[in-house]
């Protein structure tokens, strides 16, 4: 029989289906013996899938895995010491114990990483390769996903913005006949999951998943077109998964007749039948590979076993990137760029934004924007108006109305060296994409021990006044201040919306940077010089000395009307504006609240679970002994937004809602 390929990489095929295989046989042991924790979701039997797809790649191309993704890993060249730490919680692990089985990544190596989340990955894919096409560069994008993911909502919307873009990236789908126990055949109306390819007019091509030479073949074909900039392909490998979805899966919905008809297609064993018969390798050259490789695996366990759990002091550590500083251009507030003799001229918070937007893509050409509506359109809010014309349609991206893909897209794009702004026109919109935004952008850092950054800016607008109901004015900043790993960033004012926008796109954290409807109109004075505004330092909008009230975004306008009110009567209200919510400025709340003794905190959201109960509750563990009154809270009502103006206007705080709590304490 001939020699089909080089026979050094048809050994290194080998090699590394057989480093999967005795892996996932050694992970099955240790679950066995509750050495490997928690759920692990083993690839035995679909070796030939990551190895030949693999191949077909170069080292500075990147990859997307799943929660079947020990396999991947390895084929990408990962270290079977440091998967099997990770497996096993240790601080010697790829991701330092924190990602485990699902969540296993190689950053370095260009595996942007494996979600537990079915079909997370394929967004970020699609930015990886947005990224790829915004920076220039000939890489691809491999996204590894089971034939559930395809049924996903992630799923479609990324593959169609991939398909708009001509990006480079190929969905490689592991068919493997069972999303968990339903069957392939009872979850599409067709037999062949390619067919998908035909609705985003891109090629759906078919590999043999128990072939790793057809895999590779098949795949590198779709990475050779996607290099040359003709697109995405959708690549279904036909496979199989000998262990049940995961180690609790008694596998009833199977027969004995299917499993030993897929197992007579064994990838290694009849890859080694091959190499055999075409002279590379002697069969007693195969034993000493497979010995040589479990030795490997022995030493991966003994190197797991007996390396240190984490530290229970580094908890934290990593969760957040450093906070962005420039102490050239830094500037806390209004008052201090006067004292510095900037000049003025007053401005709308749209025109603030706009300024903002256009002095950092001009500044840094890794900054683009994508989204709906925001180039020709110029955004919902008039906020990205005329930027397209000065940047292009490339740097400024109307999308497809897909928020999740939008936000995982920016996720993607972010981890692999662009700064993202990804505009979600309604906040009420984010609740589609809260998957990426929560699962993937804030969590990546963390997860994945710290080795990556995610600096991408979701910005979006909420909040009532306009008379458009609950889907297009709520105020959920709340959901997201509840998410370690991402800051939330509030500006009430033009000078506060430039110079936070401009800290938030330089700053390595991902950020939700919510706007209020009702201020795009607004104005104030900006500096004309360049400037930013620190993150995680309140502003002092009004001095006093007898209560005070901590108001952010549009509340900031109604709380200080208040004031005025109050100092009527003979009572002097300190107005905070935090700002940013995340990271919050305790200090100087706690400070005002110790000078004052009591506090009223004003805020646009529900009012249970809501900022206002976050902040309260911060001011009774840390300034009990100075309060002469409880904490009161104005907020929404606990009621969708109506839509009607009498009930619109009942439902939120109001000047004199705020008025009437203060007095109350007196």
């Amino acid at each position: 029989m001939p020699v089909e390929e080089n026979p050094e990489k048809m050994i290194g095929y080998l090699r590394k289906m057989l480093e999967i295989r005795y892996f996932e046989e050694k992970v099955m042991d240790l679950l066995s013996r509750d050495i490997v924790k928690g759920a692990s979701h083993l690839y035995i039997g679909e070796e030939a899938v990551a190895v030949g797809a693999v191949a077909a790649t170069r080292k500075d191309d990147y990859i997307t895995s799943t929660h079947r993704g020990h396999g991947h890993c390895i084929a990408k060249g990962g270290d079977l010491k440091l998967m099997l730490a990770e497996l096993c919680g240790k601080a010697t692990g790829y991701c330092r114990g924190r990602g485990g089985s699902m969540h296993i990544a190689d950053v370095n190596a260009g595996n942007l990483g494996a979600t537990g989340i079915v079909g997370s990955n394929i967004p970020v894919a699609t930015g990886a390769g947005l990224s790829i096409k915004l920076r220039g560069t000939d890489q691809v994008v491999l996204c590894f996903f089971g034939d559930g993911a395809a049924n996903t909502g992630a799923f479609h919307e990324a593959v169609n913005l991939a398909a708009i873009w001509d990006l480079p990236v190929v969905y490689v789908c592991e068919n493997n006949l069972y999303g968990m126990s339903v069957a392939v055949s009872r979850a599409f109306p067709f037999e062949d999951i390619a067919e998908r390819a035909k609705g985003y007019n891109i090629p759906g091509v078919i590999a043999d998943g128990m072939d790793v030479l057809d895999v590779k073949r098949v795949v590198g074909e779709a990475v050779e077109r996607a290099r040359k900039g003709k697109g995405p392909t959708l690549v279904e490998c036909k496979t199989y998964r000998y262990y049940g979805h995961s180690r609790s899966d008694p596998r009833v919905y199977r027969t004995r007749e299917e499993e030993k008809a897929w197992k007579a297609r064994d990838p290694i064993l009849n890859f080694e039948k091959k190499i055999v018969e075409q002279g590379i390798l002697t069969e007693k050259q195969v034993e000493e590979l497979e010995d040589a490789v479990a030795k490997e695996v022995e030493e991966a366990e003994r190197f797991a076993v007996n390396s240190p759990y984490p530290s229970v002091d580094s908890l934290y550590e990593g969760l957040y990137a450093d906070l962005y500083t420039d102490p050239k251009t830094s500037i806390k507030n209004l008052a201090e760029a006067k004292k510095k003799g900037l000049k003025m001229r007053t401005i709308t918070y749209r025109q603030a934004l706009n300024e903002a937007l256009r002095e950092e893509m001009l500044r840094d050409e890794t900054v683009f924007l994508m989204g709906e509506d925001i180039a020709i359109y110029g955004g919902a809010y008039q906020v990205t108006r005329g930027l397209y014309k000065e940047f292009g349609l490339e740097r400024v991206r109307d999308t497809p109305i897909s928020e999740a893909a939008i936000a995982g897209a920016a996720a993607g794009a972010a981890m692999t060296g662009m700064r993202p702004v990804a505009e979600i026109m309604y906040i009420d919109f984010s609740t589609i994409a809260t998957d990426q935004i929560i699962n993937i952008a804030a969590k990546n850092r963390f997860m994945f021990g710290g080795k990556s950054v995610v600096p991408v800016v979701y910005r979006t607008q909420g909040g009532a006044g306009r008379g458009i109901a609950e889907h297009h004015s709520q105020s959920l900043e709340a959901w997201y201040e509840h998410v370690p790993g991402i800051f939330v960033v509030m500006p009430s004012t033009p000078f506060d919306a430039k110079g936070l926008l401009k800290t938030c796109i330089r700053d390595n954290n991902p950020v939700m940077f919510i706007e209020h409807k009702m201020l795009y109109r607004t104005e104030g004075e900006v500096p004309e010089q360049e400037y930013t505004v620190p993150l995680g330092v309140a502003d002092v909008r009004r001095e006093g000395t007898d209560v005070t009230i901590v108001a952010y975004s549009r509340m900031v306008l109604f709380a200080l009307e208040a004031a005025e009110e109050l100092a009527k009567e003979g009572i002097s209200a300190e107005v905070i504006d935090p700002r940013s919510l995340k990271p919050l400025d305790m200090d100087t709340i706690i400070n005002s609240v110790k000078k004052t003794n009591k506090a009223v905190i004003v805020h646009e959201g529900y009012r249970t679970c809501g900022v206002g109960a976050e902040i309260s509750a911060r001011i009774m563990e840390n300034a009990f002994d100075y309060l002469d009154a409880p904490v009161l809270r104005v907020a929404g009502e606990d009621v969708p937004i109506p839509m009607s103006p009498v009930l619109e206007e009942a439902a939120i705080p109001s000047k004199e809602k705020i008025v009437d709590a203060v007095k109350s304490l007196f």
